[in-house]
């Protein structure tokens, strides 16, 4: 859950997720559904869909147990070199590092390189050498991404203060620190055509859809437009933007009333849903709202 997710933000979340799932294997019994409907309004929902398919997996083929090696860690879902390396210190106490935009910050600081010209590979299999001379790999592994979170900044590192600045090459030659590139974000525009059914204040929706980034999810019809054109079929409601990662949504939203739907879509009240509907079209049924239905 905290994968490019504040712990303000998670914390109820996790607290509701372990509260339903105290263990692994009464997660693995779950449907996909259930865990995506616990999981909304966090984003992100590939993670959920890989922790569930993580957990069957070891569930049902590693008798409840996370593999000591990383190698197969991560052949389970989701998992690569920075996950796999944060569970197997986390899990089993292994010394090793987990490289996450913090630590890498952080450890470039230190020797005061460039984090390109770092080989990061080779710390980590140092470390598994006890290069760091601790016993305490868990609470270190945690400690390293804190540091880089709290202390050890992008823009305003508290140097000063820091409890490492002595062995810092950058403190010690009095470096100032810019802040870091501002992702690019692109900007893309879209038409959403919403069919309504005005008698069971229901909206067609559908999982077939070819938005990458919005894939799997249940959308009512959308369409990606390179220029502004008229769609006279369609009543126009209203423009309103929506990010959702680096892209910047620039949406027309129409609807128009009908009891028939295209083959694909299924009907969906627009009031209470004990369905999984993604943030993204909780916000299209808010703009909605306004009609009165």
């Amino acid at each position: 859950m905290l994968q490019q997710t504040q712990v303000k933000t998670v914390i109820p979340y996790f607290e509701k997720f372990t509260t339903e799932f105290p263990n692994l294997h009464s997660l693995s019994k779950c449907s996909e559904a259930k865990v995506l409907k616990l999981w909304e309004g966090l984003g992100y929902y590939r993670r959920a869909r890989n922790l569930l398919s993580t957990v069957k997996i070891l569930v049902k083929e590693k008798k409840g147990k996370l593999p000591q090696k990383l190698e197969e860690i991560k052949k389970l879902p989701g998992i690569g070199d920075y996950t796999g390396n944060a569970l197997l210190a986390l899990v089993h106490n292994v010394p090793t590092i987990a490289l996450d935009g913090n630590v890498k910050r952080v450890l470039s600081r230190v020797l005061d390189k460039n984090e390109a010209k770092i080989n990061f590979n080779k710390l980590v299999d140092l470390n598994k050498k006890n290069l760091f001379n601790t016993k305490r790999n868990s609470d270190f592994v945690e400690a390293m991404m804190e540091f880089g979170a709290l202390v050890c900044k992008p823009k305003i590192p508290e140097c000063n203060s820091c409890s490492i600045n002595k062995i810092c090459k950058s403190y010690k030659l009095k470096k100032k620190f810019k802040s870091s590139k501002k992702t690019k974000i692109l900007k893309k525009n879209y038409d959403i055509f919403c069919y309504l059914n005005k008698e069971k204040k229901k909206i067609a929706l559908t999982k077939n859809n070819k938005l990458g980034f919005l894939n799997r999810f249940i959308l009512p019809e959308v369409k990606q437009v390179s220029n502004k054109k008229k769609n006279k079929k369609w009543i126009f409601l209203r423009n309103y933007q929506n990010a959702i990662s680096n892209k910047k949504l620039n949406i027309n939203l129409y609807y128009k009333f009908s009891k028939k739907i295209p083959q694909k879509f299924k009907w969906y009240s627009l009031e209470s849903n004990k369905e999984f509907i993604p943030t993204f079209t909780k916000k299209i049924f808010k703009h909605l709202s306004h009609l009165n239905l």
